[in-house]
């Protein structure tokens, strides 16, 4: 039986990396090291941004909302509380999506949420 060689087993581990590393500055896409480091550090990164990423939105929704009511006269914790009062189920992106683009179905909400503090 002939002898099996890893010639072509590691090769093709070190070209997927490489391929990988494609578009990195210098020797990060060149050589296997230095880009086997750099693409295990970017695949960290790049999984702690997307757990990031809705902690982003979900303030800058926040963030907006605030805005909002704080224009028709209430602040953002009395408004979720009367909205929770009222059992009125809209997460945070559906009322930050009218505050910008319906402001009178928007202020519908603040109307309930007022009457129900």
């Amino acid at each position: 039986m002939a002898r099996a060689r890893p010639s072509v087993a590691s090769r093709k581990r070190r070209k997927k990396i490489l391929k990988a590393a494609k578009g990195f500055r210098g020797g990060r896409s060149k050589l296997y090291r230095p880009a086997a480091e750099t693409l295990l550090r970017s695949r960290v990164y790049a999984y702690r941004d997307r757990m990031q990423k809705k902690r982003d939105f979900r303030s800058l929704w926040i963030t907006r909302i605030n805005a909002a009511v704080r224009a028709a006269g209430i602040t953002y914790s009395r408004f979720i509380q009367g909205l929770i009062r009222a059992k009125v189920a809209v997460d945070r992106k559906q009322l930050a999506d009218l505050a910008v683009r319906d402001s009178e179905a928007f202020s519908k909400f603040v109307e309930i949420a007022k009457a129900n503090l």
